[in-house]
């Protein structure tokens, strides 16, 4: 049978005190006073506990890679970023977290205004903290319902946890709102500047090295106009 972890006792403390009035024959009122003073005495404690292992636990924190890439077609052209898995979050943070008595659980609730992940690290003698995020469905990608409410719930998991401990991922993720800034050009728009490369018999390395990508398809969307203009102004063939 487990026996639960409990704040060890100051002979000074509430408790000490409380103990030493039973013996002595203490009226109930001032046990109960006793009692209150006890509660907020460890209330208190278990607080500094808590302060004092996140402070250990941020003086040595886990780096998190991203390690998922997604790419998917949307009206402008291909959105694609990478960003840490939860599965990669929860696990180097978790593990890191353990090693000062702390461990990290998630709520969620759904309703009108979305989806709301609440993140809850508590510490083994009781203290915890909370901070809660909502996001609509992430409908991104031709997602269905259930899908889109995972991958919601999965980005809230992250972001509260990482942003509960303080913690980012390596080069912070760029997805979220920030993805639509990474959208590429789309096949129509690639098509057109491969037919303004050929009729002006540019370099398509140069070209390529001069929009700072690596071919064509990876040129951004908004930076078509820059990419057409650079052609319309070179010389060639009309």
């Amino acid at each position: 049978m487990e026996t639960a972890l409990a704040l060890p006792i100051n002979q000074e403390s509430p408790q000490a005190m409380m103990m030493a009035a039973i013996d002595k024959g203490m009226d109930l009122d001032k046990l109960e006073r006793f009692m209150i003073l006890q509660e907020r005495y460890e209330a208190n404690q278990a607080r500094k506990a808590y302060s004092q292992a996140m402070s250990d636990f941020k003086a040595n924190p886990p780096e998190i890679e991203k390690d998922k890439k997604v790419s998917y077609k949307t009206t402008s052209g291909t959105t694609a970023y990478n960003h840490a898995s939860l599965g990669n979050v929860t696990d180097k943070i978790g593990a890191a977290l353990s090693k000062h008595g702390l461990s990290a659980a998630w709520t969620t609730r759904q309703d009108e205004k979305g989806v709301t992940v609440t993140c809850r690290i508590s510490h083994i003698f009781g203290h915890s903290e909370e901070t809660s995020l909502t996001a609509a469905l992430d409908q991104s990608g031709g997602k269905n319902t259930i899908q889109a409410l995972g991958s919601t719930i999965s980005y809230l998991e992250r972001y509260t946890i990482l942003a509960l401990t303080g913690l980012a991922t390596h080069d912070q993720d760029d997805d979220g709102k920030s993805a639509e800034e990474v959208a590429y050009i789309s096949d129509k728009q690639k098509s057109t500047i491969i037919d303004m490369i050929q009729a002006k018999e540019a370099d398509e390395k140069k070209f390529c090295e001069y929009m700072k990508v690596k071919e064509i398809g990876q040129i951004k969307a908004s930076d078509f106009d820059k990419a057409m203009a650079a052609l319309r102004a070179k010389k060639g063939k009309a």
